[in-house]
């Protein structure tokens, strides 16, 4: 599904978030504060593009994704960066690698979470941290209507019109109403390991930040 809309996915990102995506993923970048010589790996990486503002500061990231059209138009557009296939319930990487892990709009779309919670403890080093950028749920209960309206009524024709596979944008629609509150997700991190576990809210809870770290004992 994700390698039909990988020509035109951050574009339609732009368009169906009303421009929003790109502050989402500045306030990513700020979040995992990637420092030069770090090693950080961006999950469900899809293009690319999330990568960016890591490998700016000097850190070494690794866009890693399971879409393997997703990465060839990734690779296409930013060759200096080593793209990697991989599936968030099995990493192909050793333990305990990575000073920070992140994942934006990704982990919803694995069947596994917990796997995928656990995968991104084990590469990570002990003291390391991870950031999770996700739709979530609005905080105020008469935006949460509209929102919800939004995503059921407005996003399928929108996609229509911008994207290459509007199917994959409902299938996004119903994937975000069934996702897990902020408490919930956070309960989850904490299952995993991670330790510290906090969140925070996005245009209203629209999206949500949660982070965590890997206790170093």
């Amino acid at each position: 599904m994700f390698d039909d809309v990988a020509a035109n996915y951050d574009l339609t990102n732009d368009v169906l978030s009303l421009g929003q995506a790109r502050l989402w993923r500045k306030e990513v970048a700020k979040a995992v504060g990637a420092r030069p010589a770090q090693k950080i790996l961006d999950l469900a990486a899809g293009t690319a593009t999330s990568s960016l503002p890591f490998a700016q500061t000097g850190a070494y990231v690794v866009p890693c994704d399971f879409s393997i059209g997703m990465l060839q138009v990734g690779k296409q557009r930013h060759p200096h960066l080593p793209l990697t296939a991989g599936d968030a319930t099995k990493l192909p990487f050793r333990d305990g690698v990575f000073d920070a892990v992140t994942i934006s709009f990704g982990l919803r779309n694995v069947q596994e979470t917990d796997a995928a919670l656990r995968e991104l403890y084990r590469v990570t080093k002990p003291g390391g941290r991870v950031v999770i950028c996700e739709f979530s749920q609005p905080t105020w209960a008469p935006f949460r209507t509209v929102y919800t309206e939004y995503l059921m009524r407005a996003l399928p024709p929108v996609a229509t019109a911008v994207s290459s596979n509007p199917d994959a944008y409902v299938y996004l629609a119903e994937s975000i109403r069934a996702w897990p509150d902020q408490p919930a997700l956070a309960a989850r991190l904490q299952q995993a390991g991670w330790a510290d576990v906090a969140w925070r809210n996005l245009t209203g809870g629209i999206v949500a930040l949660h982070r965590g770290f890997k206790p170093k004992d």
